[in-house]
């Protein structure tokens, strides 16, 4: 997967490989404002309503994680600060994956950066460390993913994925990238793929620079009203008729 959706089927070559520095070690924690911003924008992306993102009890079956989170009618005046809620969970091997997945699936390229530079995997360490109960399913499916990872890249090339080269790592990936194209001992490996891929664009597509990287501008403040384009109404087949 690249930023640029005419090759949204082919691994895109960052210019640089060695560019992308792979920081395992960051340990400052997400402002709890800007977690429930980016929670809020991925839920809509991946078309996930609102008491799926804040309901308060897990569904049954689902792995029990003891913290509380907001709940459903949080308190909106109190200030949280970063971990009081709950605590992240992906271990520093998990997350080196997690780290080294996203950047092979969003490089660094000429229309953005790649996503360990805009803390994607912060993002996805957050919302798998959360107790409701989307969140929990796909923690169900993310972590055992992760330790799949490292597990194939010790079978194939001897080492964990964070520290195998790009087309190591692009030869796991090509493998289960597609679930309908997946071997069937690889499926598992297929759907978290996928999960995370998903996981991981909607974090990157939800910044000001995964806006940059597809074009979108969102509103703009103006001090007069042009009204819409003509093209647009040209394609449209109106006519502007608000002065």
């Amino acid at each position: 997967m690249s930023h640029n959706f005419q090759d949204q089927d082919q691994y895109l070559q960052p210019e640089s490989p060695s560019a992308v520095p792979i920081v395992v070690g960051q340990t400052s924690r997400l402002p709890r404002r800007t977690v429930i911003k980016w929670f809020v924008a991925v839920a809509a992306s991946l078309k996930l309503g609102d008491a799926q993102v804040f309901g308060a009890e897990p569904g049954p079956g689902e792995p029990v994680i003891t913290a509380n989170g907001y709940g459903k009618d949080p308190l909106l005046n109190h200030t949280h600060n970063p971990g009081d809620l709950w605590p992240l969970t992906l271990s520093p091997t998990q997350r080196a994956a997690a780290i080294a997945l996203a950047d092979v699936i969003l490089p660094a390229d000429n229309l953005g950066p790649a996503a360990s530079q805009l803390r994607c995997v912060d993002f996805v360490d957050e919302w798998v460390s959360a107790p409701y109960p989307a969140q929990l399913r796909d923690r169900g499916i993310v972590l055992p993913g992760l330790d799949w990872l490292d597990a194939e890249s010790g079978r194939r090339f001897a080492n964990v994925f964070a520290g195998l080269t790009l087309s190591q790592q692009q030869a796991i990936c090509d493998d289960i990238c597609f679930q309908a194209r997946a071997a069937d001992e690889l499926q598992a490996a297929a759907r978290f793929f996928s999960r995370f891929r998903s996981l991981a664009a909607a974090a990157y597509y939800a910044t000001p620079e995964g806006w940059d990287a597809i074009g979108y501008v969102g509103n703009q403040p103006s001090l007069t009203y042009d009204g819409p384009p003509e093209a647009v109404l040209a394609h449209l087949g109106v006519e502007q008729t608000v002065a």
